[in-house]
């Protein structure tokens, strides 16, 4: 089967299209054709190595798992014997955040594993884009910002792949929403429900003397010292890019200070509630996929110098030729 293997740490070019071994599924474990998967800021991160932080978790000197890849929409070719949940041709849509992988045709998952079946009104590749962003701003919103009806919220990056669905499910959940981009991204950031857009080229919202309840940072391009001015007392900074600095910071404030700041590895923290509740906001009308771009798994380099460029709206989608 075809995949991107990556060996080294480095730029888009350490990454090669290589023929491996097709996965045989195990007792408890389902083989999955995939059909979609993307590519976005974290793959790029394991790629690179950078954060210092990505070695220390995936390896020192090289990635341990040498076929990235962590959203996945696809197929169940072949089932082991003790498989119970799923059924031969059954569509799903999943994570494989302890051992990567869906940057190939072919994936093997434990059923139990972060699996669920795709809604039936989204295609493979919309339904990838969903798992690209949407548990992320599910985890950082709902679950550790407990946002509630009523709230101000402020989504900075409010136009990538985490933000766009951050958006929505802020929406969703009765808050009001300001969100902030370029001046290339405003109409997309409006469609997607932004009570209020604003243009980080023109204005700093840490300066305008407005507050919020939350402010999620979903590109790392702020700080809890730069936005502390803009929250409520009370209020809760949430960052998605694992910094030094906001570590720090909600070491601190977990003991000093009324407003908080919070990072957590929300890809660790994913369960099959969480997707199954996104794909029923799917099937409600109440979630939309974002694509960006597509590209055939061949060119995943190229997608990786795209992501790169910092200017993607919503998700890059990889797709399968097969």
């Amino acid at each position: 089967m075809k995949a991107i293997v990556c060996t080294e740490y480095g730029s888009p070019d350490v990454l090669q299209l290589r023929e491996v071994e097709k996965p045989t599924p195990k007792d408890n474990e389902v083989l999955i054709k995939i059909h979609a998967t993307t590519v976005g800021p974290a793959h790029c991160a394991f790629r690179k190595g950078d954060p210092f932080i990505v070695k220390l978790v995936y390896g020192l000197r090289r990635p341990r798992q040498p076929i990235l890849g962590t959203e996945l929409a696809g197929e169940i070719e072949a089932i082991g014997k003790n498989v119970k949940l799923f059924n031969l041709g059954d569509q799903i849509v999943g994570l494989s955040v302890k051992t990567s992988g869906a940057h190939a045709e072919y994936i093997c998952l434990p059923e139990d594993g972060l699996l669920v079946i795709k809604s039936a009104n989204i295609t493979y590749e919309e339904a990838a884009s969903v798992c690209d962003g949407a548990p992320t701003a599910l985890i950082f919103l709902r679950d550790k910002a407990k946002l509630q009806s009523g709230q101000k919220v402020l989504i900075h990056g409010a136009s990538g792949s985490v933000g766009v669905y951050a958006i929505q499910l802020a929406k969703y959940l009765g808050a009001e929403v300001t969100g902030v981009c370029s001046t290339t991204n405003i109409e997309l950031v409006k469609s997607l429900g932004a009570d209020k857009v604003i243009d980080y080229t023109q204005e700093d919202f840490t300066r305008s003397g407005l507050t919020y309840d939350v402010i999620l940072d979903a590109v790392g391009k702020s700080s809890f010292s730069d936005c502390k001015g803009a929250l409520t007392q009370g209020g809760i900074y949430l960052s998605t890019v694992p910094t030094m600095a906001i570590l720090l910071h909600m070491l601190w404030t977990s003991k000093i200070g009324s407003k908080k700041a919070i990072f957590v590895p929300a890809g660790l923290m994913q369960n099959t509630e969480n997707l199954n509740f996104l794909m029923e906001l799917v099937e409600a009308d109440k979630l939309k996929a974002v694509i960006d771009r597509r590209y055939p798994i061949e060119q995943v380099p190229d997608a990786h110098r795209y992501v790169d460029t910092g200017r993607k709206k919503g998700s890059i989608v990889i797709t399968m030729n097969s």
